[in-house]
């Protein structure tokens, strides 16, 4: 059992063991400590075995520098602030009553 978070030098390793797996016909294993992103990019590569392009190769590079550089995190951040705003302006349902009087208590 892993405490913490892996450091980067942990999460190359296992990016680099992950790829080699998609590469060779294996999937993604869990718990590397890879965010979404990257995942999402290695299972694509893994989907399209055995004749995966160099473009998807290159993606999940992309993709895991992101993780690295901390874009990912932001851009997911993002997303959730932008959710969050878009909840906060929609209408909301009417709400019960002020007054429903009092609860009806149990039958012996």
């Amino acid at each position: 059992m892993r405490y913490g978070h892996p450091s980067q030098e942990q999460l190359r390793r296992n990016f680099e063991s992950v790829l080699t797996n998609v590469l060779s016909g294996r999937g993604v294993r869990t718990e590397t400590g890879l965010d979404t992103p990257t995942e999402n990019a290695l299972w694509a590569i893994a989907r399209a075995r055995p004749n995966a392009p160099d473009a998807l190769v290159a993606a999940a590079y992309r993709a895991f520098a992101g993780q690295i550089d901390g874009s990912n995190a932001a851009a997911w951040r993002a997303e959730m602030d932008r959710k969050i705003a878009e909840r906060a302006t929609r209408p909301r349902p009417p709400g019960p009553p002020a007054d429903r009087g009092p609860l009806p208590r149990p039958a012996p």
